[in-house]
């Protein structure tokens, strides 16, 4: 992909706008993680290995925007979806995404621009691998199918068995035959799970009573606290606490991570390919556009939405218990 994808870009600061842009939307479908290593790919090709470290901060805000609104594009949002949260809910954060892709797209493809304009024809003669393909296309329609059969057939099982991850590992499986899948990756893939899911059992030991309430304010401030601190567990505490508007709280989780690089595993996984964007100050200073990009981002989507907390989606109503009425004779 980084080699075919390459060959639809605009040669001047509209190039590496455009490359924001798929960014964005490849990571509406695959991940965010992955889509930032995309966008890291062909920016490397595309500029030589010259790469802005503002545009490096525009990558990784851009795939974390795009994941925002999916429940299949980023860790957080799958969470909800999960957790019972309709796929509706979640993609009311494509309004604060949009907005921010502009602002970030904008500034980052100015800054790459005067840096190290587009090398023209820097992709090389590359066939698109349509086994590979089948594969990625298999796994996601076996998850989601997976999750609307068991939260719409069976939601009392959605949380006494992995349904989603024994749906994966089927089609993973059942396309052995298709190609060779990287089985050496395993070791350190689960060591990066156990990883995550030693986050989430931290969090669930949280006293979700002692949290600020939820409230917009709650959200915006929970943008800027996921810059610094892992988005998994402030995720699952505000799911264990409730009473979000999940749309906002995936922008604020998703996006705010973006700040700095790293706030998210997207920005993480980038830098490991570009060791010049590992300095909070350095990243500050020249991705100061995605900073301003989630601000404005929020007050846009609080403006047009408004704020709509979830009275609680994974509640259920008790029957109402009739009262007995005892009938008193007349004296």
């Amino acid at each position: 992909m980084p080699c075919i994808l390459p060959k639809f870009l605009p040669d001047d600061w509209k190039g590496g706008f455009v490359l924001l842009a798929m960014v964005f939307v490849i990571s509406s479908f695959l991940d965010n993680i992955a889509a930032a290593l995309i966008g890291g790919a062909m920016a490397h090709q595309l500029f030589k290995g010259k790469v802005h470290i503002g545009f490096l901060a525009a990558i990784v805000a851009a795939s974390n925007a795009g994941g925002s609104g999916s429940v299949v594009g980023d860790t957080t949002t799958t969470m909800m979806w999960i957790d019972g949260i309709s796929p509706l809910v979640v993609f009311d954060a494509y309004v604060a995404a949009g907005v921010a892709l502009l602002i970030i797209g904008y500034f980052g493809a100015k800054q790459q621009h005067a840096y190290c304009p587009i090398i023209k024809h820097a992709h090389s003669h590359t066939k698109v691998d349509w086994g590979r393909i089948f594969i990625v296309v298999t796994m996601l329609v076996f998850a989601v199918v997976t999750n609307i059969t068991i939260n719409v057939k069976f939601p009392a099982l959605a949380e006494h068995f992995p349904f989603i991850g024994v749906a994966v590992w089927a089609a993973i499986l059942l396309t052995i035959p298709v190609r060779r899948h990287d089985w050496e990756l395993l070791p350190e893939t689960i060591k990066g799970s156990v990883f995550l899911l030693s986050l989430v059992l931290c969090a669930s030991m949280m006293p979700v009573e002692e949290l600020p309430p939820a409230s917009w304010q709650s959200a915006f401030t929970l943008g800027f606290v996921s810059a610094v601190f892992d988005n998994i567990p402030l995720t699952a505490l505000a799911l264990r606490q409730g009473g979000f508007d999940w749309g906002f709280l995936a922008y604020a989780v998703g996006f705010g991570g973006s700040m700095l690089w790293f706030g998210s595993s997207a920005g993480v996984a980038l830098s490991n390919m570009f060791p010049e964007a590992k300095s909070a100050a350095q990243w500050l200073r020249h991705g100061w556009h995605v900073v301003v990009a989630y601000v404005v981002g929020f007050m846009v989507m609080l403006a047009v939405l408004g704020w709509h907390p979830d009275a609680g989606h994974k509640q259920v109503a008790e029957p109402v218990k009739a009262e007995t009425s005892v009938a008193v004779p007349a004296q």
